[in-house]
């Protein structure tokens, strides 16, 4: 899905705005963050150097607003139409940090860092919420996780994805 998706954004928005600026759209998004990112940047030929640092930065953009904001957005959410959403919501993340429990550190770090469906900054993000972390402890493993993914997306978005397409 993430490579359809980002496919989409790199034959779509790359005809009409600067190459940058769409990996940076990209890299904000949950489900594409920077894995989507560095997929379009391969696609529309930025040089890794340029889109690394754009990726990261625009993955990791979010995560403080979503440590702070996410809980009080949820209480309130479940006063409006919305609290099927919020309530779904909730239970993804509750879901996705039984695995959690102990090991906080390394499991955030594991979970943001190995690039499969589902996982990511924003879901790192929502689990610490769930879980009730602080924010201070639960930034140092997602950053370090977006970290890892973008390595791990580096070399195949430059290393393997380029061989494929190119």
């Amino acid at each position: 899905m993430t490579n359809a998706l980002a496919t989409w954004f790199a034959n779509n928005l790359g005809q009409v705005m600067p190459a940058e600026l769409v990996i940076f759209i990209v890299s904000l998004f949950p489900i594409l963050e920077c894995r989507g990112g560095l997929i379009v940047a391969a696609l529309l030929g930025v040089r890794m150097e340029v889109a690394v640092p754009i990726c990261v930065i625009g993955n990791v953009l979010p995560v403080p607003f979503i440590l702070l904001l996410l809980k009080k957005v949820l209480q309130w959410m479940k006063k409006t139409p919305l609290h099927r959403l919020a309530e779904k919501i909730e239970e993804r993340g509750q879901r996705k940090s039984e695995t959690m429990k102990h090991g906080e550190f390394l499991g955030l770090l594991l979970f943001v860092g190995v690039p499969l469906p589902g996982t990511g900054a924003w879901t790192g993000s929502l689990i610490a919420t769930i879980l009730d972390m602080d924010w201070k402890k639960a930034i140092i493993p997602i950053l370090l996780g977006v970290l890892m993914a973008t390595v791990i997306m580096t070399v195949f978005s430059y290393a393997f994805l380029a061989n494929v397409v190119g």
